[in-house]
């Protein structure tokens, strides 16, 4: 019996690169993954500029790190009516209407920004109304997903998203940081808005998405039964706290500003805030593993600890270059978190619940976020920047394990074996299935 043969580099290789499957078979996925880059990439440029133009304004990390209390509430209550429409209303008109608002609110800051005397209140305006929005557009786009994209497809298509992100996350606050130190805020927010106008063109092209049969109006029973449905699935609840645990305590993004200052090292802000994102990107690049693990509620709580723990180190790191190198590997970390969420979510949820269940996970990697900017900016003013860091890291890996044994459910979900899983893979299938041949009646 002769040895097996040992496969070639290039299949390899494949294993390992983001499978392109999705992109390949569905143009609706194309024209999304491109407007979503293009938009990705102008909102981080807008993302950086904010927290810059109001530390310039005010010099408070409290006031910075309030721009997360500003996005609290509308993320809260659009992004549960935001589920509530998304199973009931056309998703291509509702991803067109929220993204032609969030140009308009990028020519608000472009105006503010180019007054002799910047106002602040304008910038916190912007904010919150700039959170319902993402509210309402983000479950109708998490909704439409898995129309577009066959069921086998879904964890590549959550990969290639994230890459998208990531590439827009890498290259727009690294341009952002030199945009605003040479050029001025108004070019930030002036790029961001002609990269709306792009995305709306590119989004015009999508194909009609309307509610499914099943779908109920939305009103607040409507909402109240998919909050009941994810009570009930304790797996899927475990992936809301696991990150909102992990985002509350360990997101440092509010002090970044003063982080770079403390280091001495106002120019690499810019890179600070490009790293999780680059860490991330290095994960999706080589996502081709992802469709070979099954247990993906370990995968989640394993990589939210993970996260904690590098954002500690990079709070007692005394030099810029390890922060880098911990924030980076802290957005790997998350990337594997968020990949495996995902594809948990769209894997096991039924259609006619998919728009309010994506209200609720907005929620969940939302408002852990904008807590987190809060609690991180109050922290910090109150010990101080690095303390605020290195503490948040480690009680986000305390959170995350007191939750994993909380939850035994999410420790033990395999998607081979779910009921949920293998119920929705089960109807894709049949409804891919072409029908069966007419039969040819016998003749007398």
């Amino acid at each position: 019996m002769t040895d097996s043969p040992t496969p070639a580099p290039r299949s390899r290789l494949r294993s390992v690169l983001p499978d392109l499957a999705p992109w390949r078979a569905s143009a609706d996925f194309r024209r999304l993954w491109l407007a979503g880059l293009v938009t990705t990439f102008g909102s981080f440029l807008t993302f950086v500029a904010l927290p810059v133009q109001i530390k310039e304004l005010t010099g408070s990390a409290a006031a910075v790190g309030a721009i997360g209390a500003v996005e609290l509430v509308p993320l809260i209550v659009f992004g549960l009516y935001g589920g509530a429409l998304a199973d009931a209303l056309d998703k291509r008109k509702l991803i067109l209407w929220t993204e032609a608002g969030q140009a308009v609110l990028s020519a608000a800051l472009l105006v503010n920004a180019l007054l002799p005397t910047p106002a602040i209140w304008p910038l916190y305006v912007v904010a919150a109304l700039s959170s319902a929005l993402v509210s309402v557009q983000r479950p109708a786009l998490d909704a439409l997903l898995p129309r577009i994209v066959a069921h086998d497809h879904l964890p590549a298509a959550a990969s290639l998203n994230a890459l998208r992100w990531q590439v827009g996350g890498v290259a727009g606050p690294a341009l952002a940081g030199v945009v605003v130190a040479y050029a001025g805020l108004g070019w930030a927010y002036g790029a961001d808005l002609v990269t709306f106008v792009v995305s709306v063109a590119l989004a015009v092209g999508l194909a009609p998405s309307p509610a499914s049969h099943e779908a109920a109006k939305p009103s607040l029973k409507a909402i109240a039964e998919g909050a009941r449905y994810a009570w009930s699935r304790k797996e899927l609840l475990g992936t809301y706290v696991v990150d909102i645990a992990a985002m509350l305590f360990a997101l440092p993004l509010a002090v970044l500003p003063f982080l770079a200052d403390e280091l001495n090292a106002p120019w690499s802000l810019g890179l600070m805030y490009a790293a999780m994102p680059a860490g991330a990107m290095v994960v999706s690049l080589t996502s081709g593993w992802t469709s070979r693990v099954h247990r993906h509620g370990q995968a989640v709580v394993l990589a939210a600890a993970l996260w904690g723990v590098a954002v500690a180190a990079a709070g007692v790191s005394p030099n810029v270059w390890l922060v880098l190198l911990f924030l980076a590997l802290g957005g790997a970390a998350d990337m594997v978190s968020g990949v495996f969420r995902g594809v948990m979510w769209n894997q096991t949820i039924p259609d006619e619940l998919r728009g309010r269940l994506a209200g609720i996970e907005l929620l969940s990697y939302s408002v852990g976020p904008q807590l987190g900017q809060t609690y991180t900016g109050g922290v910090a003013a109150w010990k101080g920047v690095r303390t605020s860091v290195w503490s948040g890291g480690l009680l986000c890996v305390g959170a995350v394990g007191l939750l994993a044994l909380c939850l035994p459910k999410l420790m033990t979900y395999d998607a081979r074996t779910n009921e949920h899983a293998v119920r929705l893979r089960e109807q894709r299938r049949t409804a891919a299935a072409p029908p069966a041949p007419a039969t040819a009646p016998a003749e007398g």
